[in-house]
């Protein structure tokens, strides 16, 4: 009781079912999870309403400040939410980001990366021809067999090419891709000089390998798959390794004019010993080492007795101490006969 002879608390109002005993039935239900701190917000509020407008209103009070609490409860969870929401702009990133994805997907099915990548290079040359790097002078020496045109495409020198976004280094491993070209020398001048230095092999003989002859420079480089007239009159080595070996051992031969003047091709055999083919047909078999011994020899026997003018197929000097020569099939029957016809005359004069 209060001291206006009220109950302190209203008879209908009780704990929710289950909660004790002798609880009354009409008790309003309240959550089992509401805290502590709730529940005595609202029985305050309850006994301050029972005062003043009696315990008809205590029901009703009790479920309207629930209600406001559970809206104030939900307002604050909203505000947490709206708190937490991603930054401005994060959206349209995103948007730009799936539309970049979608164009680069575009592009590298549909095969257009190189003509994207040569759009974006034109456009970075551009920008910087436009700052003061356009490659106004262009100086280019050491260049005989390959064009200028040549050198300055496979450079990535064109009229839009800026001195700025030229790669030297890369310039120069294409110019080395060519095989008349040895070495090159490609720098930039700024803000618009470019100089580039070739260095180029000679075309130094003919080789012919699986019935394919094609032009080699000394060092076995090939630098043509076909001969033009104007190399036909090279030195021509046959065989598989000719390329390689071929500037020693035509240094050798070059010592001997006779040899070097009837010589017709020098064929590589087994890569360990060279044949000579002459102009005139025949053979001249070198052994593996002492080759410039057998050809001074070989020179001294034609000088002395014609033998490379005789009808014979081959000259073998494999051997130090002695020569071979094989007779062609002419001469061979030639010779047989020559020497039935003389053994006869000898049976004539003993029968005499």
């Amino acid at each position: 009781m209060d001291g206006g002879g009220r109950l302190d608390r209203s008879l209908t109002r009780s704990r929710p079912l289950g909660e004790g005993a002798g609880a009354p039935i009409d008790a309003p239900h309240r959550p089992r999870a509401a805290s502590g701190h709730r529940r005595w917000r609202s029985e305050r509020f309850a006994r301050l309403s029972g005062r003043i407008f009696g315990g008809a209103f205590d029901r009703l009070a009790v479920r309207l400040f629930d209600r406001f609490a559970a809206r104030g409860r939900m307002t604050l969870q909203w505000s947490l939410r709206i708190a937490r929401l991603p930054p401005p702009g994060l959206g349209i990133g995103a948007c730009v980001l799936l539309l970049a994805a979608t164009l680069g997907y575009g592009a590298v099915t549909g095969g257009h990366v190189g003509a994207i990548l040569d759009w974006c290079r034109g456009a970075r040359d551009a920008a910087a021809n436009a700052a003061g790097f356009r490659i106004a002078a262009i100086s280019l020496t050491g260049s005989k067999e390959v064009s200028r045109e040549e050198i300055l495409t496979t450079a990535g020198v064109t009229g839009r090419a800026s001195l700025l976004f030229l790669d030297a280094d890369a310039a120069r491993r294409r110019l080395l891709a060519n095989p008349w070209i040895a070495d090159a020398a490609v720098l930039k001048l700024y803000p618009d000089r470019l100089q580039i230095t070739i260095t180029e092999r000679q075309a130094f003989a003919l080789w012919q390998k699986d019935r394919r002859v094609s032009v080699i420079a000394a060092d076995g480089t090939v630098l043509e798959p076909y001969v033009e007239q104007r190399y036909l009159s090279l030195p021509l080595v046959v065989g598989p390794g000719a390329q390689h070996e071929a500037k020693d051992f035509l240094a050798v031969v070059d010592r001997y004019a006779d040899i070097r003047a009837v010589l017709r091709a020098s064929i590589l055999v087994s890569r360990r010993r060279w044949n000579l083919r002459l102009k005139n047909g025949i053979d001249v078999r070198l052994p593996e080492s002492g080759v410039a011994a057998a050809l001074a020899r070989l020179v001294t026997l034609d000088r002395q007795k014609h033998l490379l003018s005789r009808d014979i197929v081959a000259v073998d000097l494999r051997l130090p101490d002695r020569v071979t020569v094989q007779l062609s099939d002419a001469a061979a029957k030639a010779r047989q006969d020559a020497l039935k016809a003389e053994e006869k005359k000898k049976k004539k004069g003993g029968e005499a």
